[in-house]
């Protein structure tokens, strides 16, 4: 039976045991419905020795040799991965468009008496849910955007929002991505992945109440912000964290804990700014990464780099701008109850 899905309230409602990806690795690398797990039925080169073998020799011949493969992959799932599933596990499959991949794998489930069913469209269901969501139709929620200088701890008191009844998208946690120069986590996902993941986070929120999101520019990190988002990012009322200079750049520290304990990738970082300063000013920078003098080079870095462009940037807009000033950034807890009891008003 095909589980045919409408809108992203549909997929959030799914009631499976597990949904299950039998493309192959490539494909699945590049996107996926969140929660999915990957059991391709073909490998890359098996799918791509099939394709072949339709295109070149004929369709029968390749739909005999894809049947042999499917089996003897199907069987290595059942032995490893799905051997401890009892009998009432209900797995949901999709494959790239429905079809003979998914068909097949679910067939096999059902003969051993699992209840399998099957996504109506594939992946490119789910791929087109995502698309009308984030570019098709209106965008629905109000937002509140979280603005502060470098270091001021917007990431951290967003993640402590929703304690207190707020609703907020981590658009860095969903790009793995800390949102500047200096912000890498390691991979990010693909635009389409990015995609995905917060089309479905937005599909959880309430229209009805604020939702506060953090600033950012129009990209985070390699992941694009749909347009509809960034202008409503744009037009958003802000409330901004106001904290000294010596206070960031103690909690950059904390927070960059990862990028200071190797020296060599934040001296390769801090070269990468080398055509929007003075020779002398990117000698000193690095001179201080080396020496581990990490405060005073944090200090530096929002003086010159930062905190100006932040200036800059707030000098053009034209939205309601509310500034939550504190001396320091130890009490974070109480930083957030100020910011939900203001976000509750808007």
């Amino acid at each position: 039976m095909a589980v045919v899905l409408n809108s992203l309230a549909d997929v959030l409602a799914l009631d499976f045991d597990d949904i299950i990806d039998v493309r192959a690795p490539a494909e699945w690398a590049e996107d996926h419905v969140p929660g999915a797990i990957s059991l391709p039925v073909l490998d890359d080169e098996e799918r791509a020795r099939v394709g072949t073998i339709y295109k070149q020799v004929s369709p029968f011949s390749a739909r005999k040799i894809g049947a042999a493969l499917v089996a003897k992959n199907a069987a290595r799932h059942l032995e490893g991965p799905l051997a401890d599933k009892p009998g009432g596990w209900r797995p949901l499959v999709y494959c790239w468009r429905g079809g003979q991949r998914s068909g097949s794998f679910a067939s096999i489930l059902s003969q051993i008496g699992w209840r399998v069913e099957v996504v109506a469209g594939g992946y490119k269901t789910w791929r087109r849910l995502v698309v009308d969501a984030l570019y098709n139709q209106p965008f629905a929620h109000r937002l509140v955007v979280l603005d502060g200088n470098t270091g001021s701890a917007k990431t951290e008191v967003l993640n402590l929002l929703p304690a207190r009844g707020v609703q907020v998208i981590d658009l860095e946690g969903l790009a793995n991505h800390r949102g500047s120069l200096f912000g890498s986590m390691g991979e990010q996902p693909s635009q389409k992945a990015f995609e995905g993941r917060l089309a479905l986070a937005l599909a959880r929120l309430d229209p009805a109440r604020p939702v506060v999101v953090e600033a950012e520019s129009a990209k985070v990190g390699d992941c694009r912000l749909p347009p509809k988002l960034w202008r409503a990012m744009v037009a958003a009322p802000r409330v901004a964290i106001a904290a000294p200079r010596a206070a960031r750049a103690g909690y950059l520290v904390r927070a960059y804990a990862d990028l200071v304990a190797d020296v060599a990738r934040l001296d390769a970082v801090v070269a990468q700014l080398a055509l929007a300063h003075p020779r002398e000013r990117i000698a000193e920078w690095r001179a201080m990464a080396a020496a581990g003098e990490f405060a005073a080079l944090a200090d530096g870095l929002m003086e010159h780099h930062y905190d100006p462009r932040y200036g800059k940037h707030r000098a053009r807009m034209e939205v309601p701008f509310t500034e939550v000033a504190v001396e320091g950034l130890d009490d974070l807890g109480a930083l957030a109850d100020r910011i939900a009891g203001l976000v509750s008003g808007q």
